[in-house]
């Protein structure tokens, strides 16, 4: 009995309710499709990755603006940034692998967890800049730089647009966790455009792993407006250890 599309439906349920809550779905869908089309292209399954995501994406940023108030002010203009930078992103995947971002993407990590865990208020209290003009510039160049990332790599982008939110245009973690959502939504479409036009797309293994991914997204948005900032706070110290653990194997022992 062949276990591949059942092993990647359940790894895509998981995938989504982390992504929903923190972001860090990548790191599950990833590994999960290299492991199992050792053979595939680099693009066919980062592809495949962004058109299976997209779908809990949008339902978790969807959830969470039913119940809070989206800070359209920096998210929009971030949205746009991203979408620019996410599509050179995927552009860049066809011309040379991304694996030689993994050192330096694991001090960002390792300084990302350390800063959060001595800073035992961060991301406690959401207090906007006053200055919109300045919260525009800081969201788009965010949004420009972690989008380009999202569409050449991924792993880590909610990660990274939480923390990024957090310490410089000064959210809660569960604001700056929707504004990552409406972001991720942008960057997945842009890349799948880019990957979707050559070609590059398990469609099958897509929209299974899409369906899965959708049910997991809405058990992790549900999870996160529960219980709040505190618990979101924790589920992202997890997330990003377990990515510094991820990149530190691959990095070093693989």
């Amino acid at each position: 009995m062949d276990l591949t599309l059942p092993l990647l439906a359940v790894g895509a349920f998981f995938a989504g309710t982390v992504d929903a809550v923190v972001g860090g779905g990548g790191l599950i869908q990833i590994p999960l499709l290299f492991s199992t089309f050792p053979q595939a292209s680099p693009g066919t399954l980062f592809g495949t990755n962004k058109l299976a995501s997209v779908l809990g994406t949008t339902s978790a940023a969807v959830q969470y603006s039913r119940r809070l108030s989206i800070p359209w002010r920096a998210a929009a203009p971030a949205a746009l940034a991203a979408a620019a930078g996410s599509w050179l992103g995927a552009r860049t995947v066809v011309l040379f692998p991304p694996a030689a971002l993994r050192p330096l993407i694991l001090i960002l990590l390792t300084a990302v967890a350390a800063y959060t865990f001595i800073r035992k208020d961060f991301g406690a209290h959401h207090q906007r800049l006053a200055d919109a003009s300045r919260e525009q510039r800081i969201a788009v160049t965010i949004g420009a730089a972690v989008g380009f990332y999202d569409g050449f790599f991924g792993p880590g982008t909610g990660s990274f647009l939480i923390f990024l939110f957090i310490r410089f245009l000064g959210m809660d973690f569960l604001h700056a966790s929707v504004s990552a959502k409406i972001i991720n939504v942008a960057t997945n479409l842009a890349a799948i455009g880019v990957f979707v036009a050559h070609g590059e797309v398990f469609w099958q293994v897509a929209a299974i792993m899409g369906a899965c991914n959708l049910l997991g997204s809405r058990l992790g948005t549900a999870l996160a407006l529960r219980h709040g900032t505190t618990f979101i706070r924790k589920a992202f110290l997890l997330v990003v250890v377990v990515l510094i653990l991820r990149f530190s194997f691959d990095t070093f022992l693989a």
